[in-house]
Formats: structure tokens, sequence, C-alpha cells
């Protein structure tokens, strides 16, 4: 029987304040973990249960938004949808037909469906239960995956210290209504990269701001993007970006950030 290598090591509080000091982030970075079973989920220490019934969005801010560490089963979630993005239902025939959303969030049946089709989700079968905490706290050590909400301007440095090195060009999708699948869905599915546009339920449920996009990521790629930043600012491409002038002669600035070095 082939021996599982230990999981890999993170400093993840100063992956945090790395973080921090880069982008000037106002949310809390996060972990996401998933587990076989909801007795190693309930062992996280200081791991906290819902009490009412809840989207994933919500679970999802109650870490970044509020600093909680919270453990949940799809018993503690609204619906199918929440349950089947993260592998804790069955992505069966009732739940492609997408029946709930026809003449709400799409004009015909077929619509539904292509949406539904088009979901990154996890498969079902191997997880019983999932944990979010903010990152900094190393409960969950090491997560699955880190979620990093950011405005714009933030996270295109984060995506150019993902590039610095090993470059590859990043293609990501809109599935539009359930985003929650472009992001953490997609990464815990597939364990890259995986931006989003946070949809209506995050922001309306989730509470996530206007100017903030999603970024979910394991930590591997974090830590990768954050030697890439450092290497970055020390070239003065950095976070905030200050704005040039529209009407300056940009042969200056151009020949600092653009020229390379002889």
């Amino acid at each position: 029987m082939q021996q599982q290598s230990p999981p890999e090591q993170f400093d993840l509080a100063g992956i945090v304040a790395d973080l921090n000091s880069l982008l000037r982030l106002k949310t809390t970075v996060i972990g996401m973990k998933l587990f076989a079973t909801v007795e190693e989920m309930e062992a996280i220490p200081k791991i906290r249960r819902p009490s009412a019934i809840h989207t994933t969005d919500q679970i999802v801010s109650m870490a970044s938004r509020l600093g909680w560490t919270v453990g949940i089963t799809g018993e503690d979630l609204v619906g199918a949808q929440c349950r089947a993005v993260i592998g804790l239902a069955p992505q069966d025939e009732k739940w492609l037909a997408g029946e709930n959303y026809v003449g709400v969030w799409h004009g015909t049946a077929e619509d539904a469906r292509k949406r539904q089709e088009a979901l990154d989700v996890v498969p079902f079968g191997q997880y019983k239960a999932l944990a979010v905490s903010p990152l900094s706290s190393g409960r969950l050590d090491p997560p699955d995956i880190c979620l990093v909400y950011a405005t714009p301007g933030q996270m295109i440095i984060l995506i150019n210290g993902l590039q610095y090195t090993g470059y590859k060009k990043f293609e990501w999708g809109v599935v539009g209504e359930t985003a929650c699948a472009d992001s953490w869905g997609r990464a815990l599915k597939t364990r890259e990269p995986s931006l989003s546009l946070p949809c209506f339920a995050e922001r309306r449920y989730g509470g996530v701001p206007d100017e903030e996009m999603l970024m979910a990521l394991p930590p591997a790629y974090l830590a990768k993007a954050i030697v890439g930043m450092k290497q970055l600012a020390k070239n003065g491409l950095r976070y905030p970006i200050a704005p040039y002038g529209i009407q300056a002669d940009v042969r200056a600035g151009m020949g600092v950030s653009y020229a390379g070095k002889k």
C-alpha cells in the first residue's frame, strides 16, 4: 500500500500578514476545508455550529466578515443548490433540471438546465461536512482552499503575482447566478485558482459589497502569489496603483514600468 505524503505546511498567519501588507485588504482572508466525517469537522477548536438554516454564502461570510470558525453539514444549508456545489448533495436529474429557476432566473427549462450543467461542483459521495475559518487562526491547517475578497485593482496585482514565474494564461467563466461554483466550487474541484464575480445571492445573503470580487485558490498558490507580488513591488508595480494622469507625457512612466532592466 502506497504511503500518503504528509500535507504541505504553510505559515498561514505570515501569508495573511503579507497579503494585507501588499494589498491592504478590507476583508478577512479565510480558509475552507471539506471533511469525510462530521466528527473530524466538529473536532476543530472553537468550531461553531449553526442553529438556523443558511446559505453557504452566509456561512462563508460568518468567517470573512465576522471572524468566526463555522462548520456545517448538508442539513444546515437551505437547499440542494448550496449543498451540491460543495459535494454535500447529489448532482442528480432533479438537480440538473433546475426547475426552481425557470421563469425566475431563466426564461426556459432548457436555459435552466444549461446553467446547472455549466456549474463546477465537488463530486458527491466523498465528503460529509465543511468548515470555514479565518486563515490566520490556523484551525484548518492546511485548508483545501483560501478565499480572498478584493477590489478589481487589488485582484489584478494578486493575479500578476501568480503569473510572475511559471506563467500561464488564466481563463475563467461566469455562470451568472450560483457564482460560488466559479469560485469555491471550481477551486475545490480542480485545486486551481478560480476567480468569480459574486452573484445576487452572495451579495444579498452573504453581504459581499459591490466592489469586491472573489479569488479561491489552494494555499500553495497563495504563497506563490505573495513571492511574485513582493518582486513586483520591488520593481515599482504595487498596490495602490497611483494614477499617472490622463494628459501627462507618458514616456517617463512607461520607461520605468515597461522598459525592462538592462
